[in-house]
């Protein structure tokens, strides 16, 4: 009989508490409309979802993106479906772009590349400086281990240059010059960044045109320049499309004092620990130093520490 009286009892707690977390996560009007709680004829509340409104108009390094174009719009659609409702994500973007933004737009502007090609690191590594591909490209652009020294980024079992926010920002942007003075074309350029100079080269020898919305891509490809203008539409727009942070709720840049090295060191963490650090603190500040020493190589490394 108490064995009977327990079960019962069980399923009803067990009732009460599966209502209670559904009330809990249940869906409310929200201010765009975008998701919703509707009820049916038996007055059970289901769930509506909307797509997000589309921008009448959007451009890249300012060139216009044809979105009159049934095959363009359709494409951004899809990315900014898929993006819009990964809102983890976006915010987890929105706040690292407040601490890493500003550092890689000064880059951008120094260099003389387009502010817009901020997003495109967004598309390569979501702004994480331990981003790794399937294939080896790594860092907060993505480079190649293999190619990494054609652009001046060391790459050793101590030190990955791929991992330094200013090294490789300048090393990107040699490259979407290089590929600006190539195809005469920001958006070129930074489709030909995905797929290389020499494969978009290919594809507009074969179809007869530069032009990135004409040409026949692989998949990848395809995908990726809508991923970028996704990215820089829903970050560009973030209140107004629901996504919103208080300033204190953002990462800030981190206060450093920097060190200039150029003589080995040959534990890491004990030369951490003289400038009153830890080792952990040490690489969480210079994501770039990968070993537990450092053989400087005739180079001079910056080495930033916690500010005093």
């Amino acid at each position: 009989m108490k064995r009977r009286i327990a079960a019962i009892f069980n399923i009803a707690a067990g009732v009460v508490l599966g209502i209670f977390i559904a009330g809990q996560f249940g869906f409310t009007n929200d201010e765009n409309g975008f998701l919703k709680r509707i009820t049916g004829k038996d007055d059970r509340e289901a769930v509506q979802f909307h797509a997000p409104p589309h921008p009448t108009e959007i451009s890249f390094a300012g060139e216009k993106v044809p979105l009159e174009r049934w095959d363009v719009k359709e494409r951004f659609d899809r990315e900014l479906l898929f993006n819009y409702y990964n809102q983890a994500n976006i915010l987890y973007l929105l706040k690292l772009a407040n601490r890493y933004f500003p550092i890689i737009s000064e880059r951008l502007q120094v260099n003389g590349i387009p502010d817009d090609f901020k997003y495109l690191c967004v598309a390569e590594s979501n702004l994480l400086s331990g981003a790794r591909s399937s294939v080896g490209a790594g860092g907060y652009w993505q480079f190649m281990k293999s190619t990494a020294p054609n652009y001046r980024l060391t790459v050793n079992d101590q030190v990955d240059e791929r991992s330094d926010l200013i090294k490789s920002t300048d090393a990107a942007c040699q490259y979407i010059k290089a590929a600006y003075e190539k195809f005469g074309s920001w958006t070129a350029a930074a489709a030909s960044y995905n797929m290389g100079q020499g494969g978009y080269n290919g594809q507009v020898s074969f179809q007869g045109t530069k032009y990135y919305y004409d040409l026949q891509l692989p998949e990848e490809t395809n995908r990726y320049l809508f991923r970028i203008l996704t990215f820089k539409y829903l970050m560009a727009n973030a209140a107004s499309l629901g996504f919103v942070l208080k300033d204190d709720e953002k990462y800030n840049t981190i206060p450093t004092q920097s060190i200039m090295v150029n003589t080995n060191i040959p534990n890491l963490a004990e030369w951490a620990q003289a400038r009153g650090t830890t080792y952990k603190m040490l690489r969480q500040l210079n994501p770039w130093l990968y070993g537990r020493s450092l053989n400087t190589d005739g180079k001079t490394y910056e080495i930033k520490l916690p500010a005093p």
